[in-house]
């Protein structure tokens, strides 16, 4: 047995070397770069709208769908907001270095056009099942919309894969199990079993229950993170700017870690900053589709915020704190390294390590929610409405064994599905990319005439 999960360990890191070779990386972000220059800066000109609209009132209530915009937002911040702003970042600085940040800001802004992008085509050509459950995301634009439905199976396929036995579902309790043995001295397989028994009570509800538990969980996790994260700057105030310029620097020179390897840097950034915030991979499209609207740009403009309030804040508290402490030569890794930094830069009765380990439980809760449905989406694609409650089982039997694997091998089947799902999805968006400018436009005119009538949206 010890022999095979060598094997699977080297074997499931040398695939993931591969997925995520210079060919892929050029695909994420030069598709980001191309979307973002062909929608004339849209991503960045709007995303002060974009902020305000995201938590206002829904003016699409009565709009065909299943939750709300604010909740449609929650879903894909809580298949986000998880183990990649925790591990993923300290993992990104303990391989790659301080500069990987940057190439993860980079990532970011860039994939907020990725994101919109994925949003309008997944409102676009969603359907509506028997159930009176709207479905949507790659697969469905992918055959719709380009007419290359063994496209969207291979999609489907790979995202499957990825919530079951990757980011989705067994990145998450693995690190939530090695956390909860870290901090709190809970054998894995307890929280293995307590994980798999809740999300199976959630996932039973379907999207409805996903959106309103994400609803509240996920905006009061962000804010509680985001507050400790600011207590670190303050307390640490004259550390921050030589942290900014290590990250800076260190993007261009990979001198930090990565043995002069800028590669290796750029690598790292990108391969979690993907990880993180999910641009490119099609999930915001799956989410979008289920959001009561009639309007799809809309819900794309409030998709896009995901990226920005994921990347651009969460995962820069992360960053700055992993710099500042200058523990990611340590030899630690994953969640445990960020819950050491925020141990050390807090003070002593703030308890910067239950700070992160209470805070990473309730993200990586989240996340498995969020997957679960995107999954779902998928497998149901694959095999038909009927195929449900199947889905759902093998999801939370994988959630316990999950908890119970090694680190290394459950993040590099991670690593190598995401990538493989995000293949298929950029071709798609690529290629309607004409159908996402025109709708743009359609969105732009009715925007100008809603201001002259007098209304905020």
């Amino acid at each position: 047995m010890e022999e095979f999960i060598e094997w699977l360990d080297s074997f499931s890191g040398a695939a993931s070397g591969f997925v995520w070779g210079l060919p892929l990386i050029i695909l994420l972000v030069g598709s980001g770069v191309f979307l973002t220059v062909r929608l004339m800066f849209f991503s960045f000109r709007q995303l002060p709208y974009a902020l305000r609209i995201a938590f206002s009132k829904n003016p699409d209530k009565n709009s065909k769908g299943d939750i709300s915009h604010f909740q449609a937002l929650m879903t894909s911040l809580a298949a986000t907001v998880g183990t990649g702003n925790v591990a993923g970042v300290a993992t990104a600085v303990a391989v790659g270095g301080p500069g990987a940040v940057f190439w993860m800001w980079i990532t970011a802004l860039v994939g907020m056009a990725t994101k919109y992008s994925e949003a309008i085509l997944g409102v676009i050509y969603r359907e509506e099942n028997a159930k009176g459950e709207m479905s949507g995301g790659p697969m469905y634009y992918l055959e719709k919309g380009l007419g290359q439905k063994w496209l969207g199976v291979l999609f489907a396929l790979f995202a499957v894969f990825a919530a079951i036995f990757g980011i989705g579902n067994m990145v998450q309790t693995n690190t939530a199990a090695g956390v909860a043995q870290d901090v709190f001295n809970v054998p894995t397989w307890v929280t293995g079993l307590v994980l798999a028994v809740l999300i199976g009570l959630v996932i039973l509800g379907g999207i409805k229950s996903i959106g309103k538990v994400s609803g509240v969980i996920v905006p009061v996790m962000i804010i509680f993170y985001i507050f400790a994260g600011l207590f670190i700057i303050i307390f640490n105030v004259a550390e921050v700017p030589s942290a900014f310029a290590l990250i800076f620097t260190d993007a261009f020179t990979g001198q930090a870690v990565a043995g002069g390897a800028v590669g290796a840097v750029i690598q790292m950034g990108v391969a979690r900053g993907l990880f993180s915030n999910e641009a490119g991979l099609g999930t915001g499209g799956i989410a979008a589709a289920a959001a009561k609207t009639d309007i799809p740009a809309r819900q794309a403009v409030i998709s896009m915020t995901q990226v920005f309030i994921d990347t651009i804040v969460v995962c820069t508290i992360t960053g700055l704190a992993l710099v500042i402490a200058d523990l990611y030569t340590s030899g630690a890794e994953g969640a445990g390294l960020t819950a050491q930094s925020f141990g050390l830069l807090l003070p002593d009765y703030l308890h910067g390590d239950i700070i992160v380990a209470t805070t990473l439980l309730f993200f990586i809760f989240s996340t498995v929610l969020g997957w679960a449905y995107f999954g779902e989406k998928c497998f149901t694609y694959l095999f038909g409405d009927s195929m449900t409650v199947l889905y759902r089982i093998i999801f939370v039997f994988a959630a316990f064994f999950g908890s119970i694997l090694t680190l290394d091998i459950v993040w590099n089947f991670g690593d190598i599905f995401n990538g493989l799902m995000a293949i298929p999805n950029l071709i798609g968006v690529l290629l309607l990319s004409g159908v996402v400018v025109k709708e743009t436009k359609r969105f732009n005119e009715k925007r100008m005439l809603e201001k002259k009538e007098g209304k905020i949206w």
